[in-house]
């Protein structure tokens, strides 16, 4: 069962000038600021700001749909035509992240947190 697109990453170059525009777009300061990653939360919404994306092969943004089983997940999309990008890996806390290609190109987030 997916919840919707609970998070949305955005990679960047200038993760300072980055944090400095969206602390400014979202209205408040972010609740993770880390080197590798920088976190907003607006209601069950999370915006991330993700400095290694581009080096990872992100070219933008990228929506992840919040899932009860990720690998089940996959594994049925898969059944419908799309292309594993990126395995189910943790990416702290127990949370679970992945991606997939669909048919025509466009890349699916998925997330599943504990």
């Amino acid at each position: 069962m997916s919840a919707g697109i609970k998070t949305i990453i955005f990679p960047v170059q200038d993760v300072a000038a980055a944090k400095g525009l969206f602390t400014k777009l979202v209205g408040a300061e972010p609740y993770a600021d880390m080197p590798y990653y920088v976190g907003y939360r607006i209601g069950e919404q999370e915006i991330g700001l993700d400095p290694n994306g581009h080096k990872s092969g992100m070219t933008g943004p990228i929506g992840y749909w919040e899932v009860d089983d990720i690998k089940g997940t996959i594994q049925s999309l898969l059944d419908h035509g799309a292309q594993t990008l990126q395995e189910p890996r943790d990416v702290g806390g127990g949370k679970l992240i992945a991606t997939v290609k669909d048919a025509d190109g466009n890349v699916i987030g998925l997330a599943q947190t504990p």
